[in-house]
């Protein structure tokens, strides 16, 4: 055996691999098929020196293990205690031996509770020379949920830790009521008339207002808005951003700001024809121009943002303002250094390289305008993301709009370098090898690094749920399998050459479920791919719903599963966004698109041989079940049409809680938005909306002839129990 460099493959030896379970990185892990693969020394090596563990000589690894057994030990309190509703647990508290110690509770609103010591007996330990004991106290399992603070006393000290209550599991059916529907949409792809040639937050407003009112829908599901870098040329993956906290001001409807009426007649005049040019773009199938996009509207805006605000609007942005706090502030200050030195922090002036070394500082003071802006910019997507939710629950709509969570950031956006204390360095994330993904994927995103984490007290995993559900109904998080272990891939090295590496799943989903709890939402986790089953029931315990794909859901003997024996706490669709649509899949685009770019480690024809069997196992069940009619040619355009929507009949059979219609599905759009491994190599995210012809699809012509929607959407709306008929 070798690895990808031609060099012999060097097996883990025994020390190493107590040491790096010791911090949860794994030596072997199961693949999809089955098999136990072996993790190579080397990746193990490289991923513990991401952990800041030294690890290349049996002495380095001999001091680690050592330090590891102490760690606890030397400290009076863990980093972060998680409780959970209705469990007592146990609070380790280390002193010298015989010392008094009594500890206690503040609460997040000011209130005090004692804790009551334990009859618990731990041999004490010589730590350092001195003789220490462990002293165990009961959190209780009654303590308000919050955010909280405990703290440890003895006739010398104070120490203080950060204890978090969490909900014992989140109700999803409290929030959803009977079973939903809704549809999934990208909203950059999902344009109107009046769009700036990509979709915006009003577009995505009136698209849930209009779907709650006219179809029943329950919930609009929605791309991630993270934010992109402020520059030319914007990434165009919504699932690369430069912070997950903060959005993409892409996504403003300039119009929609109060202060546009107050422009200049001059400036307003040229708003109007900036908008006119980039409307004609609607009207194209051409791929999607973000830099152009976002050009015009940044003219605009800046314009619009040196109007005076009236005392209440800027009451509104000073409170924005204070409650984002230094967050905001780091990334309005990384905007406009990456406006004015480039998107590459290596390259930037000495001294900026952290955000609290004093000349950021002097360096924010000094451009405390173009900061303001960046600030600015943001309280009005928090604006028209409160609008857009509102418009979806005044529309009737159970849930509203559904975020997306991205796994990651970019290696060098404003997280990278604002969270740079909390991320691992020198490796990024990925996923290992699949039958989708041969060669593996990496995303080159930094993972948490999750000792730095429980040492920030989780505040930066909170501080970014808690911006995103502010204005959600749902989240849906990618890859939540990222919140029990996430596949580090080592620089320089392919990704198959990653190994997995746990987190605190307790403390990470603990954390999730009390800001969803707060904030009313429900939690929709991407489980696909290598699942351990343990995974899913602690997923299931949680309250937190999964995901079934149609194209994803085989029996063991690697048969279809018919729909009534899925799972029902789930949201159900038939595709997914790192495939094509359902019309391009039925014509075997996934194939295609693979084999083209030298994607296939198996022969293109085995490929394609394999889809034609998935395509009439399909097929036949949906005849069996009398979804598809017998004489249904699939080889025909009218045939292809019939079995999209037979497959969604089947969607509506399964037991799901939530079913996820994608809107490009109800036009028989062909054209995938993502192919999985790529960069440039294929036009990524930039795909318009177009139905079977390859012509644009506006919201307007949903709006002005909705049949079409409308006879997907019969397909699945009657199983949710709704009495009212579509259309009124």
């Amino acid at each position: 055996m070798s690895s990808s460099d031609g060099g012999p493959f060097e097996a883990v030896s025994e020390s190493l691999a107590r040491l790096a379970g010791a911090h949860g990185v794994a030596t072997e892990y199961w693949d999809q098929s089955g098999r136990l693969v072996s993790v190579s020394a080397t990746t193990v090596r490289a991923v513990l020196a991401a952990l800041g563990v030294a690890s290349g000589s049996e002495t380095e690894i001999a001091a680690e293990r050592e330090r590891i057994a102490l760690r606890g030990w030397r400290r009076t309190l863990p980093p972060t205690f998680i409780g959970r509703e209705g469990e007592d647990r146990r609070l380790p508290v280390h002193v010298p031996h015989g010392e008094k110690v009594v500890a206690r509770i503040e609460l997040e609103d000011g209130s005090r509770r004692q804790l009551d010591q334990m009859d618990w007996w731990v041999d004490p330990m010589l730590v350092d020379g001195v003789l220490t004991g462990e002293a165990s106290f009961t959190v209780p399992g009654d303590l308000p949920l919050g955010w909280h603070t405990v703290i440890a006393q003895t006739a010398q000290t104070l120490t203080s830790s950060t204890l978090v209550m969490t909900p014992r599991r989140l109700d999803p059916e409290r929030v959803i009521g009977e079973r939903q529907w809704g549809f999934m949409a990208q909203v950059y792809a999902t344009r109107s008339r009046r769009s700036w040639g990509i979709g915006d937050l009003r577009d995505c407003a009136d698209l849930a207002s209009w779907s709650g009112r006219r179809l029943g829908a329950g919930f609009l599901l929605i791309n991630p808005l993270h934010a992109a870098a402020p520059s030319a040329p914007m990434a165009p993956s919504p699932y690369l951003p430069v912070t997950r906290r903060f959005a993409n001001p892409l996504y403003l409807r300039v119009e929609d700001i109060p202060e546009f009426v107050a422009l200049p007649a001059e400036t307003r005049e040229r708003a109007e024809a900036l908008a006119l040019a980039m409307q004609q773009l609607n009207l194209t199938d051409s791929l999607l121009d973000r830099d152009a996009c976002w050009a015009a509207k940044r003219s605009v805006l800046e314009s619009i943002a040196a109007i005076p605000l009236t005392p209440d609007r800027a009451a509104l942005f000073h409170d924005y303002c204070l409650r984002e706090g230094q967050g905001l502030v780091d990334f309005a200050t990384w905007c406009v250094m990456s406006d004015m030195f480039g998107d590459d922090p290596v390259e930037w002036p000495a001294g900026l390289d952290h955000p609290r070394n004093e000349a950021v500082a002097d360096f924010r003071a000094a451009h405390a305008q173009a900061v303001d802006f960046h600030r600015w910019l943001q309280w009005q997507l928090d604006t028209q993301l409160a609008r857009a939710q509102r418009a979806a629950r005044e529309a009737g709509m159970a849930i509203g709009v559904m975020h997306d969570l991205a796994v990651g950031v970019h290696p060098a956006g404003s997280d990278a370098w604002a969270l740079q204390d909390v991320l691992a360095a020198g490796v990024s994330v990925g996923a290992p090898p699949d039958m989708y993904n041969q060669l593996g994927q990496d995303w080159s995103q930094p993972p948490w690094r999750p000792d730095a984490l429980a040492e920030a007290g989780f505040g930066p995993y909170r501080d970014m749920l808690r911006t995103v559900l502010r204005n959600a109904g749902g989240m849906r998080i990618d890859h939540v399998l990222g919140l029990f272990r996430l596949w580090w891939v080592p620089r320089g090295r392919p990704a198959s050459e990653g190994t997995f590496v746990r987190l605190d799943h307790d403390a990470m989903l603990g954390i999730l479920c009390l800001e969803a709890h707060r904030a009313g939402a429900v939690i929709v986790g991407e489980d696909l791919g290598t699942v351990e089953p343990w995974v899913q029931e602690a997923l299931a315990d949680r309250g937190i719903l999964g995901t079934s794909i149609l194209w994803f859901e085989k029996q063991d003997s690697g048969a279809v599963k018919p729909p009534a024996s899925w799972r029902r706490e789930v949201l159900a669709s038939v595709t997914v966004h790192d495939l094509p649509p359902t019309a391009g899949y039925l014509r075997d685009e996934h194939v295609r698109i693979r084999a083209d770019l030298g994607l296939l480690t198996r022969p293109a024809e085995v490929e394609r041989a394999d889809a034609d069997r998935e395509r009439h196992e399909w097929a036949a069940l949906l005849r069996s079940e009398g979804w598809l009619d017998q004489s249904a040619d699939i080889a025909t355009d009218e045939g292809l049409e019939a079995m999209l929507v037979a497959l969604h009949r089947a969607l509506a059979a399964s037991p799901a809680r939530l079913l996820g219609v994608s809107l490009p599905d109800a036009f028989g759009d062909r054209r995938a938005q993502n192919q999985p491994g790529t960069d440039q190599e294929y036009p990524n995210w930039r795909v318009p909306m177009t139905d079977s012809s390859g012509a644009p699809v506006l919201l307007d012509d949903c709006y002005a002839a909705p049949e079409r929607v409308e006879h997907l959407v019969a397909t699945v709306r009657p199983s949710v129990g709704r009495d009212k008929p579509l259309g009124l």
